[in-house]
């Protein structure tokens, strides 16, 4: 072999170990960021862990903080607040009601024709209104003017039948989804707005009290009988089909609970005891927290980073306003620090709230063989375009790690309230039947969440407790709920009674 074909094999051989060299280093590299990558979920999946003995800890300390709040005003993160609804819905209510629920940039107003015992609910009829923007910072009376003025138009389109009494005014339930201090079942004082409302003159007044002086400026004759939340819509919708229901939980881009206490077990109610013994208590339970629950580094940078610090702490780690937002942040963490989608991190990784619970939900459930699902919101929501199977199978792992560890505490904080009735335990003979009516997006449309948390309430509450423990879906309880609690707070049930 000539000396020129000896340097060329030479040089060849050279070429190819270094080529292979590379390849090694870079798959070296690869499996280092992999491992990397990976130790950040492990540690996440770690730390977000819920094995039965904590969600025990967790449904105890719900217990503790529901007794202490009911004891005396700010004596627990819980407000348990008195609604003064002491008369939930039977199923016999009948008539026309009517609901205006006001909770965002739309309002609905809401007609209800109830049948009686055998009845039920014979029609409803609704029509939605959005408020213009100048409204949503303008003045009361241009407010309140405004939402009247379309009760007025959607009363003329009564139909044949679906008129009051003669000599009946119409009654209305007014669910109003922002902080109130109610005073009580129909009064109610605005605390502060939020969701883009700033109405200066309106703070500290009965939010009841500017919508009756705006139906009475241009003549609608309607009395609010109820002023609610959606929560309580829900309880009330919830008995009106079921008198087994106790509580109600919505689970949706926020979240709340509420239940039927028995009145002499409130320390703070310092009126007249119910004719029914019971009233219904607004727990406001996203406030809750415990140093029980799981929080991660994710979810401390969360809190600190969003409007309101320090509150609302269950709610950040279960609802739906939140869920897709943790998912993104460990997301972020494992692009900066393990290099998960490349060299460069994704410029929309960076962007706050860019993945929404519906999102991170569809690649939860996505089936496919190669989690095309997934593939298609990381391109088209994160604009990454390029990802493997491998990476796919990993961000739905994340997904069930944050929905799992938030359905199981959810589950955790329904216990909380059986135990607190004293439903926890089956006695002798005893075969009283609880029903939670759950409404809300996240529970309705998520069921790998919705799944996990009905069997987690099961494990938690054992075979014998849970066969009478149900979980009902109750739609609508800022609408109907509403309609029903005018119904069940009628002026006129006295004169029907008697």
């Amino acid at each position: 072999m000539g000396k020129v074909a000896v340097g060329a094999a030479v040089v060849c051989a050279a070429t190819v170990c270094a080529a292979a060299a590379l390849v090694v280093r870079h798959r070296m590299r690869c499996s280092g960021r992999w491992a990397r990558a990976m130790a950040i979920l492990r540690e996440f999946e770690e730390n977000c862990g819920t094995p039965i003995g904590k969600l025990r800890q967790v449904a105890d300390a719900m217990a503790v903080e529901m007794h202490a709040g009911l004891a005396s005003e700010g004596g627990s993160k819980l407000k348990m607040l008195i609604s003064y609804v002491d008369n939930l819905p039977s199923g016999e209510e009948n008539g026309l009601f009517y609901a205006l629920d006001l909770g965002g940039t739309n309002f609905r107003v809401i007609r209800v024709l109830l049948g009686g015992k055998d009845g039920g609910v014979v029609k409803q009829e609704f029509e939605e209104v959005s408020i213009p923007p100048h409204l949503m910072t303008g003045s009361s009376d241009a407010l309140f003017g405004f939402i009247a003025t379309a009760l007025a138009n959607f009363v003329a389109t009564e139909s044949e039948g679906l008129h009051p009494s003669p000599g009946r005014q119409r009654e209305l339930g007014f669910t109003f989804s922002f902080p109130v201090r109610q005073t009580s079942i129909a009064s109610g004082n605005l605390i502060k707005w939020t969701k883009g409302f700033l109405i200066d003159d309106v703070v500290g007044q009965d939010v009841v009290g500017e919508l009756t002086k705006a139906m009475e400026r241009i003549g609608l004759d309607m009395r609010v009988s109820a002023l609610v939340n959606d929560t309580i819509g829900t309880l009330a919708g919830g008995r009106y089909h079921n008198p087994d229901v106790i509580a109600a939980v919505i689970l949706g881009t926020g979240t709340n609970a509420a239940y039927v206490e028995r009145a002499q077990a409130i320390p703070k109610w310092h009126g007249l005891l119910p004719k029914s013994g019971e009233m219904v208590i607004n727990m406001e339970w996203g406030n809750f927290r415990s140093s029980h629950l799981p929080l991660t580094e994710y979810d401390q940078d969360l809190d600190v980073e969003s409007l309101n610090p320090g509150e609302q702490i269950f709610e950040k780690i279960i609802s739906g306003m939140y869920l897709g937002e943790i998912v993104r942040r460990v997301l972020l963490k494992m692009a900066e620090e393990a290099a998960f989608f490349g060299d460069i991190v994704p410029p929309k990784l960076k962007i706050p709230f860019i993945l929404r619970t519906p999102h991170m939900s569809a690649m939860h459930h996505d089936e496919s063989s190669d989690l095309r699902v997934v593939g298609s919101k990381l391109k088209d929501i994160l604009e990454i375009p390029h990802t493997s199977l491998k990476m796919r199978k990993a961000i739905v792992e994340l997904c069930d790690i944050v929905a799992t560890r938030g359905a199981r505490l959810s589950a955790a904080g329904i216990v909380g309230i059986i135990k607190k009735l004293g439903r926890d335990t089956v006695k002798d003979g005893d075969k009283q039947k609880s029903v939670i009516a759950m409404d809300g997006g996240l529970y309705e449309h998520y069921s790998k969440f919705s799944t996990c948390m009905e069997s987690t309430l099961k494990e938690l509450l054992g075979e014998e407790v849970s066969d009478n423990v149900a979980v009902e879906q109750s739609n609508d309880g800022s609408g109907i709920g509403a309609a029903l609690l005018a119904a069940s707070h009628s002026q006129y049930l006295e004169v029907e009674e008697s």
